[in-house]
């Protein structure tokens, strides 16, 4: 089991679509939460792409030094960017970073905002596209280690010669994941990439989802792995859990609301509409459980004015891992987190929720440290107890 967190970019806050608690996103705060997913033993992080967005490949490349161990889940956009120069791109991450790098196939789903960066292909022609462009991208640094050139003419992209001198250090490229919910994102699933990932549907839906696309990967020959996003509000108690979900969305309106989903509505994303389709743009402010919690501790609040995941894991740490282990079952490998406000939660989740999944963070975070290891000395003599395993 991976466990990831996400740097913010796009904004952060207390509270979801209103500026009311919001942070200054600045390359400090980025570097904070960085700092914290690497100390606390997360896998990695995850950068988020689009106009809304601090470039993911520069805020990837700014974070290097400040940390060690933290993989960094980044961005292709096919039609934004040549296959050839992104592999340079991702070649050179790669090794300023010692192999950290992991990439992230993202096709999207907002033709507004696509049509903005020069993007003007329908949806079937935008996964064309993208098999095409990650095709180009996996010869190119596969054949780096070797220096042969490759030749490729296709109905959206071609090279002729083309070569990446200085190879990567992950072999044969940094891994791809990829995320997509309809027809033609499975089949370029299942034939190219190396982890599917999913948004938090719950597990019923989600199990459909990874059985079509194993089976397409299987009539290929190929295997993949498989990931979640995920937003988690944990608290020590259910009740405080639910509380925390009820303050995330206390600012929101019906007009934000409807705007928001006006808004996904004219997206041609199909994982965006199943999102929708969760929670159907309704909240009753006084319980924001009443048809939000669309699978037990499962939560749909959140996609009411976000786009992209939009669904949390809402309970105390008992329940959260419980859901956790239950994707897992799945075949469910990387869980990719993240919650309000980002560096806060960061820490409360590895605080809560890392002891009770099976996750290697204590050998990782084998450095000694200066201080008590179960919290702060108590009368310069002696630090408290470790609380008895339950």
């Amino acid at each position: 089991m991976k466990i990831f967190w996400f740097i913010p970019t796009h904004g952060d806050s207390r509270y979801l679509g209103s500026s009311r608690g919001a942070r200054v996103a600045d390359h400090a705060y980025f570097k904070q939460i960085a700092i914290a997913a690497d100390s606390l033993g997360y896998e990695g992080v995850l950068l988020p792409t689009g106009r809304s967005c601090e470039d993911s490949w520069i805020v990837a490349a700014s974070l290097i030094d400040a940390t060690k161990r933290l993989k960094f889940l980044v961005a292709l956009r096919p039609g934004l960017v040549a296959p050839a120069q992104s592999a340079r791109m991702a070649a050179t991450l790669d090794r300023l970073s010692g192999g950290r790098l992991l990439v992230n196939l993202v096709t999207g789903g907002d033709p507004d905002e696509l049509a903005g960066d020069g993007q003007f292909l329908g949806h079937a022609e935008r996964y064309e596209q993208s098999a095409e462009f990650i095709r180009i991208w996996r010869e190119l640094l596969a054949r780096s280690h070797t220096g042969e050139p490759f030749d490729f003419d296709g109905d959206h992209l071609s090279v002729k010669g083309g070569k990446v001198l200085y190879p990567p250090l992950n072999r044969p490229y940094p891994p791809v994941f990829f995320g997509g919910s309809s027809g033609p994102a499975h089949d370029l699933a299942a034939e190219q990439v190396d982890t599917y990932l999913t948004w938090g549907e719950p597990p019923a839906e989600v199990r459909k989802k990874l059985d079509d696309v194993r089976a397409r990967a299987a009539a290929r020959g190929r295997t993949l792995r498989y990931g979640i996003r995920l937003h988690v509000i944990v608290r020590e108690t259910e009740d405080e859990a639910w509380g925390a979900a009820a303050e995330l969305v206390s600012q929101l309106d019906e007009a934000t609301v409807a705007a928001a989903q006006a808004r996904f509505r004219s997206m041609d994303s199909v994982g965006q509409r199943r999102m929708a389709e969760l929670h159907g743009g309704q909240f009753n402010k006084a319980d924001v459980r009443q048809g939000l919690e669309i699978s037990p501790n499962l939560w749909a609040g959140v996609g009411l004015v976000r786009g992209g995941a939009g669904t949390a894991l809402v309970g105390n740490p008992k329940q959260v891992a419980e859901r956790i282990t239950e994707y897992a079952a799945l075949g469910l490998e990387y869980f990719i987190l993240s919650g309000y406000p980002h560096l806060d939660e960061a820490h409360r989740f590895a605080e809560l929720v890392f002891p009770l999944l099976p996750l290697d963070v204590r050998e990782k975070l084998s450095a000694p440290t200066l201080t008590g290891p179960f919290g702060e000395i108590i009368a310069n003599h002696d630090a408290p107890k470790a609380a008895a395993a339950s």
